[in-house]
């Protein structure tokens, strides 16, 4: 970035209406609301403990590293360490106090970078920032207003003066301008497709647009059919968005780049493999999953998996909305019950964000006082002070059931599987919570119900009755996910539940026709790319069994007879879809046409 790339003066931005900041100025800003907060002190304490339990060990690692030459900070080790500041787990209403790296996460970047600012912080309301050129009032209450429409609680913005070298240098390695120049540099290299350098920049402008867009994955698809389209295609917030289209003969090109990156042989566009590549974006290290496969005839696929380390959610985020059930994992995660064993099974159709509450779980045990021992295939995030093993299939002891036996071994005091897939997976990990090891696997179920059916379809026909038993005294509880769509409280309409779904419909949600509810706006506003969809949150459908071994004989019952029964016991605690659905559009977080559609599913 140079001088002559930094403008001036930006264009002001219209807000959600359509209306001008200056317009604006004598209106009082009203962050959105409609998010209750609920329980978040423990949340509070719980954070600050996670981050004060590791900071003897990364001061020691960082003094250890400054000896060979490495330099990093408290922060990022403790970040590393999967240490949430406490302000991230703040309610997702009205936020008075933000990073700079939040407010670059969540603020519109056509808000900021052209107005050449480094966003320093957010705290008490005041934003502060460092300019590069001197702000017109103007410029002040377009930021201002986008902000507080973002759900930042901002009342002033503050100039701090930094020195002009320092500040351009800062602005270099935090800013990526890479978003705003892919189709730039996509039509120049398509002029000139031999050119290296534009096919190395517009793959990096390409991860990071996608980034900035908020996408899990890309999908590439190259194919040498020349009818055939090749497009590179985000997946955003659930729904895959066509992006760019281009070439067989640069799709082909820019493949075999991604291959190299990831060690994979680009020659070979026959055999299914996997990779991997590291990238630095906005100060930040993003690892690239990397799958290949063949396409039709002659062709080729490669989805790439996005995991931004930044991008997790840490445990009290995760269950903000539903703070019984994070209070209750909480405990089943304390060090304090070593011995206790148990299975916590979190279940889900692909894309439900299982293994985002499984990492969240790994981040909320006290690492330095237990042993954490995680069975992944593959390994999606390297972890501190827990130990990973990758599941190898065909090699002799590379199955998740050999690697679950060989762990026992290791003295582990929680056992983290990846998946069971198959009855030795289930029944080894059955035997690891036996034998008084804390287990947390996912499995692919539709309901949290379901989850026990799903797990004894797995079980041996001859030991289904003594593994059903093993089952019912183990499980702890089963946590079934889905993650909804939620709207952009930027420039969701406003109006009353009885207006947007008809008397039946009501019913189903056993609601006042009178009440307030936000309702998609199709238009969408400059917060969320146009679309109205900001984000998505996690919907579960749980079952928290809270009875000791006395006491569930009728669970095992139940599973034996008809499984619907284990939520008609006492001390079988229920969270049911429905009740988090009327939750999500009480709060405006939902449309409730799209909370119908949920609650038929």
């Amino acid at each position: 970035m140079s001088d002559d790339h930094i403008p001036e003066d930006a264009p002001q931005a219209e807000d959600a209406d359509g209306i001008l900041p200056e317009d604006r100025r004598n209106e009082k800003e009203v962050p959105p609301g409609g998010v209750e907060r609920r329980g978040l002190q423990g949340a509070k304490v719980r954070t600050s403990e996670g981050r004060e339990r590791y900071l003897d060990m990364v001061q020691r690692e960082r003094s250890l590293m400054l000896e060979q030459g490495i330099a990093r900070s408290t922060e990022q080790l403790l970040d590393q360490a999967g240490a949430v500041l406490p302000s991230e787990v703040e309610d997702e209403g009205v936020k008075d106090r933000a990073t700079g790296d939040q407010l670059r996460s969540i603020l519109p970047v056509q808000a900021w970078l052209p107005l050449s600012i480094h966003l320093i912080g957010l705290r008490d309301s005041v934003l502060r920032v460092a300019p590069l050129h001197d702000l017109n009032e103007r410029q002040i209450d377009a930021l201002l207003s986008t902000a507080n429409r973002s759900g930042f609680h901002v009342e002033k913005i503050e100039i701090e003066v930094w020195d002009r070298k320092e500040l351009i240098d800062t602005l270099r390695s935090v800013h990526d301008l890479s978003a705003d120049r892919c189709e730039k540099t996509l039509a120049q290299w398509l002029d000139d497709t031999d050119n290296g350098l534009l096919l190395n920049q517009f793959q990096r402008d390409m991860l990071a647009e996608s980034l900035q867009l908020r996408a899990s994955d890309i999908h590439l698809v190259q194919d040498n059919n020349p009818e055939a389209p090749n497009w590179i295609q985000y997946r955003i917030d659930g729904d895959l968005i066509p992006m760019h289209l281009l070439p067989a003969e640069g799709m082909a090109r820019l493949t075999t780049l991604l291959k190299r990156d990831a060690g994979l042989n680009f020659g070979d566009r026959t055999t299914p493999k996997d990779g991997r590549f590291g990238f630095q974006w906005q100060g930040r290290a993003i690892d690239v999953r990397v799958a290949a496969g063949p396409q039709a005839q002659d062709g080729e696929k490669l989805t790439l998996r996005l995991l931004d380390r930044a991008a997790l959610k840490g445990f009290d985020e995760l269950f903000r909305r539903h703070q019984d059930v994070g209070d209750y994992l909480a405990k089943l995660l304390s060090p304090e019950i070593k011995g206790g064993g148990g299975m916590i099974i979190l279940s889900g159709p692909t894309g439900s964000g299982k293994t985002t509450t499984l990492y969240a779980c790994v981040q909320q045990i006290d690492r330095r006082r237990r042993h954490v021992l995680t069975i992944e295939d593959p390994i999606e995030y390297e972890l501190r002070y827990a130990t990973q093993w990758q599941v190898r299939p065909g090699m002799p002891g590379g199955e998740f059931a050999d690697l679950i036996r060989a762990s026992m071994r290791h003295d582990p005091d929680y056992i983290i599987i990846g998946e069971m897939r198959d009855a030795d997976t289930v029944e080894t990990s059955l035997r690891a919570a036996e034998s008084g090891h804390t287990v947390i696997s996912t499995v692919h179920a539709d309901t949290a119900l379901q989850t026990f059916e799903r797990l004894r379809s797995l079980m041996p026909t001859e030991r289904e009755r003594s593994s059903t038993y093993t089952l019912s005294q183990q499980v702890r509880a089963i946590l079934n996910q889905r993650l909804v769509r939620t709207l952009c409280q930027g420039c969701a309409h406003k109006g009353k539940l009885g207006d947007s779904l008809k008397d039946h419909e009501i019913e189903q949600f056993g609601l006042d026709a009178d009440i307030r509810v936000c309702t998609h706006n199709t238009s969408g506003c400059d917060l969320c790319n146009r679309t109205g969809i900001s984000g998505r949150t996690l919907l579960l459908d749980a079952l928290l069994i809270t009875l000791g071994p006395a006491q569930r004989n009728e669970i095992y019952e139940a599973l034996i007879g008809n499984v619907n029964d284990v939520i008609k016991e006492d001390g079988v605690v229920v969270h049911t879809r429905r009740d988090g659905l009327i939750d999500l559009v009480v709060t405006g977080l939902v449309d409730p046409k799209a909370a119908i559609s949920y609650l038929e599913e």
